[in-house]
């Protein structure tokens, strides 16, 4: 452990452009922790519109200029840092690239990460001007860590799903709901977690209201909160939630949470979520209980592109499961599956059969103790941006990726973030890493049609 963490703190010393892409041991440097997906709004009328492209607090990043370099390819764009955003934070949401990359801007550097697959956020404040702003994100053509990536590319390199948004100095950081059922009475908690950058202590109210899908209130309440300087901090709130309202593929209910978050008298940020409520208990003969009741898991792999129409033909072929790939997967899946009440295995980007199958010391990644941080870290990422999805119901730590250290590091590490959910590893063969799920295991067998 000793001998990790001073890889890593020398890591983060040098240069990042050269030393980050060939370092297995540098996981990435300059970004903020994992979380779901969070945008902000100035109003709560457009938080609950979900005018996501429209808030005066985000830009999307949709025209970029592409470059070759000996390195790989350079990605080149301009934001407006505007003065309504002054005495902010502005935050750099990238939601796939196809290598791991390095983030610049202004011509200084801000950070690097590994992990190209995985939602990443990096934090520009101290880097971007009042006005124009040019930000340089360059992919690697050739990083140490294309060893974990075996699966296709794309002929084009692209970023997908790119943006910079502003929240305030005492900002909404993530948000995390959990379900218990206790004596028959059904408790939903909303985890909030507030931070801020502040050099000196702050206090902020947050606000919380759950509607219905109807619109109708369903809990409302505020709690205060006080922060030292640049510190973070969690809020919980309790809602009771009828057994008919909870979430599951029959009956997929989405209720929307609106946060908000007042500093000083006045509101500084809006956030509107979709999110449902449901248990997952998983037994060790490998039944699965979603609300207390035994549920088939009938998987079927992604598809290539999957749109609501695609989603309703896999649900009456008798399919109710998506298995998900190692690589990039759109957040328009999760949404997707959310409304549609499809089941989904959420899949660490991970993919080392091009090292073969080897289990022996050094003979595959999996069992190489200098690829541990990048293992966990990933499994981390994968979780923390997936977890607020109520279709997820399982996660898998790796994919066709021998067995060893790594993965059982990595499947002790999903279990300390949460013990609900299933940890998977299909070819953990019969090793203890992978929670018992026979039908995810195993090719399934194509079902008969089902109505709609």
């Amino acid at each position: 452990m000793k001998g990790l963490l001073s890889i890593a703190l020398l890591c983060a010393a040098l240069p990042l452009f050269a030393q980050h892409p060939a370092d297995p041991g540098c996981i990435g440097a300059g970004k903020e922790p994992p979380r779901s997906r969070i945008v902000a709004y100035p109003t709560p009328s457009e938080a609950r519109a979900a005018l996501e492209g429209k808030s005066k607090y985000l830009q999307p990043l949709d025209s970029w200029e592409t470059a070759a370099t000996d390195e790989g390819t350079l990605f080149t764009a301009e934001f407006i840092n505007p003065f309504a955003w002054l005495n902010r934070q502005i935050l750099l949401h990238v939601g796939s690239a196809p290598s791991s990359y390095t983030v610049s801007v202004n011509g200084k550097t801000v950070g690097y990460t590994q992990n190209g697959s995985t939602p990443t956020e990096f934090n520009l404040t101290k880097y971007a001007s009042e006005g124009k702003n040019k930000i340089a994100i360059l992919v690697h053509d050739r990083p140490a860590s294309a060893v974990l990536e075996s699966w296709p590319r794309t002929q084009t390199p692209a970023l997908v799903d790119t943006y910079v948004q502003s929240q305030p100095t005492i900002r909404i950081r993530d948000v995390e709901t959990r379900t218990s059922i206790v004596e028959g009475r059904i408790n939903a908690e909303i985890v909030v977690a507030v931070r801020t950058e502040a050099l000196n202590p702050k206090s902020a109210r947050i606000q919380f209201d759950l509607l219905t899908p109807a619109g109708e209130s369903a809990a409302t309440g505020h709690k205060d909160i006080a922060l030292d300087m640049r510190r973070e901090d969690t809020l919980r709130f309790i809602a009771t939630v009828p057994a008919e309202m909870l979430w599951n593929a029959e009956k997929p209910t989405l209720y929307t949470l609106l946060l908000s978050t007042r500093t000083e008298g006045r509101i500084t940020e809006n956030i509107a979520l979709k999110v449902g409520f449901r248990t997952v208990d998983a037994l060790p003969d490998g039944r699965l209980f979603i609300n207390g009741k035994h549920v088939e898991l009938r998987p079927a792999d992604l598809p290539a592109s999957l749109d609501e129409e695609s989603l309703w033909t896999l649900k009456m072929q008798g399919y109710n499961t998506l298995r998900l790939p190692a690589g990039p997967v759109s957040p328009d899946v999760f949404a997707l599956c959310d409304q549609a009440g499809c089941y989904v295995v959420r899949q660490t980007p991970i993919n080392s059969s091009a090292s073969g199958t080897s289990i022996r010391r050094d003979g595959n990644p999996s069992n190489d103790p200098q690829w541990g941080p990048a293992y966990i870290a990933r499994a981390e990422e994968s979780y923390h941006t997936a977890k607020l999805h109520p279709s997820v119901i399982a996660f898998s730590i790796a994919e066709q990726s021998a067995n060893g250290i790594n993965l059982y590091e990595s499947y002790l590490r999903m279990k300390e973030l949460e013990n609900a959910r299933p940890i998977l590893y299909p070819d953990a063969g019969g090793e203890w890493n992978s929670d018992p799920l026979p039908p995810l295991t195993e090719p399934a067998p194509r079902p008969a049609a089902a109505e709609k």
